[in-house]
């Protein structure tokens, strides 16, 4: 069992940065798989960001690649979303997500755990 809570969001400019943290409270961090995922209203969700156990294997959405960043640190148990060249269309809530599996996972139903969210908006 992991409890995820995101926070970091906010009203930033279009071209501006954010960045995005996610605390998971488990004893066995390191055995998760975590991403990012968004949903814009009226949308559904959709996968940002993954980084396998070790932090060594990313993979990106197309939407955002080379402008968002994921990390993750072992020692406290958090995992990131650098935002950068943000535009308007990023705009959405954005999840983070743990999964307890080998390499990374791009699809909604391979996370088991969800954090509540925190909101994005990007004004033009």
């Amino acid at each position: 069992q992991v409890q995820l809570v995101e926070s970091g969001g906010g009203l930033v400019q279009a071209g501006g940065s954010l960045r995005l943290s996610c605390a998971a409270s488990t004893r066995t961090f390191s055995s998760y798989v975590m991403a990012w995922f968004r949903q814009a209203p009226g949308k559904e969700r959709e996968f940002v960001a993954t980084i396998s156990r070790s932090g060594r294997i990313t993979y990106y959405a197309d939407s955002v690649k080379g402008r968002f960043t994921i990390s993750r640190d072992s020692a406290k148990n958090m995992v990131y979303l650098q935002m950068n060249s943000v535009k308007p269309e990023d705009t959405a809530v954005y999840y983070c997500a743990a999964a307890q599996i080998w390499g990374t996972a791009t699809r909604r139903d391979e996370y088991d755990y969800w954090g509540q969210g925190t909101q994005v908006t990007v004004s033009s």
